[in-house]
């Protein structure tokens, strides 16, 4: 596969993340995707991703805006910085009653491509920027 097409299996990935229609992860993720970072306590691969992602979603589901930034590729690699921006106006996420506050995160991804499905992936982002601004610092311990 080329650099080229594997960006654009990212930005499909992004795509079906922003409209919320992960059944279209089925043609672009691995069932047995490993996820390095995937929240404690959900099921790993491909479906643990989707229940993450319904679980920000629902605890930020008023005008919610994912937003792809940079996509860099080399190899079987693609890197993508990606922003979030939502309000915490729905179900407690991570034990933490929602607030009503508006939050912004940006972070940075990792995928690894193969036989045109994401197989691998690493997130980093700045989840203490989010905490602050959601004034919910105090509250992890």
């Amino acid at each position: 596969m080329s650099t080229e097409h594997n960006k654009e299996i990212v930005r499909r990935y992004r795509e079906a993340h922003t409209l919320n229609q992960l059944d279209r992860l089925d043609d672009i993720v691995a069932p047995d995707l490993i996820a390095h970072n995937l929240m404690p306590d959900l099921p790993p691969g491909l479906e643990g991703g989707k229940r993450a992602h319904q679980l920000l979603l629902a605890s930020s589901p008023d005008n919610a805006t994912e937003t792809l930034g940079d996509l860099i590729a080399e190899g079987d690699k693609v890197v993508e910085r990606w922003s979030y921006h939502g309000a915490f106006t729905g179900a407690s996420f991570l034990g933490i009653s929602a607030n009503g506050k508006s939050f912004s995160v940006t972070g940075i991804s990792i995928y690894r491509i193969s036989e045109g499905k994401i197989v691998e992936h690493w997130a980093e982002s700045d989840i203490l920027g989010s905490y602050r601004q959601l004034g919910i610092l105090h509250l992890i311990a």
